[in-house]
């Protein structure tokens, strides 16, 4: 009897060490990786894209039988300024949550502590970042289309390159947004396994 119970007692052992679950990894931290590096490139792109928007077009102007040259620049628009400064602090911000989600991989970082952390700036800076599109894309589209009400004329039929330039921008902004969201809804996917 003794041997039986000697038996039930390391045999149960075995079990109840088989049976606790092992620490939860949880999350996907390669697609976490691979979608700020995405994030990384599309607001680079975004920022010297949006860099870069300047055209000179001659306009002649008939009552002083001359042709002046005419500037459209990023810089004469707030909202285009402000979604500058937000792809640059996004493309920075996609660099440094690379490195934490490095140490996630490696397991070197506290990793429900991170993961809520990244999951809090995700979310900070997709709104930053759907804002300053959202802004842009406004004046984007006046800058298409004009507003006859307002009469702002439209000035994409003379400043081609310039609006193309503004287009591609918001889009890229646009893109980021969305990865941003992603990635937030990979973190909270992430604790969500880790709490279970």
């Amino acid at each position: 009897m003794a041997t039986v119970d000697a038996t039930t007692t390391e045999s149960g052992g075995k079990g109840a060490a088989a049976a606790a679950p092992a620490p939860a990894r949880g999350g996907f931290p390669g697609a976490d990786l691979a979608l700020r590096a995405l994030l990384f490139a599309v607001t680079l792109a975004g920022l010297v894209v949006l860099a870069t928007a300047k055209q000179t077009v001659l306009i002649p102007v008939p009552l002083l039988r001359t042709v002046l040259a005419m500037d459209a620049k990023f810089k004469d628009s707030p909202a285009l300024i402000y979604l500058l400064v937000a792809l640059c602090v996004t493309c920075l911000y996609s660099l440094l949550t690379a490195l934490g989600s490095m140490r996630l991989i490696s397991g070197s970082a506290s990793a429900a502590k991170t993961v809520f952390l990244l999951l809090l700036l995700d979310v900070f800076y997709a709104a930053v970042m759907a804002s300053a599109t959202g802004s842009a894309g406004g004046v984007a589209w006046i800058g298409l289309k004009g507003n006859s009400h307002t009469r702002w004329a439209k000035i994409c039929d003379t400043y081609g390159k310039f609006c193309r330039h503004i287009g591609a921008s918001v889009f890229l902004g646009l893109v980021a947004s969305i990865v941003l969201v992603l990635l937030a809804v990979l973190n909270a996917y992430s604790l969500y396994r880790r709490s279970r």
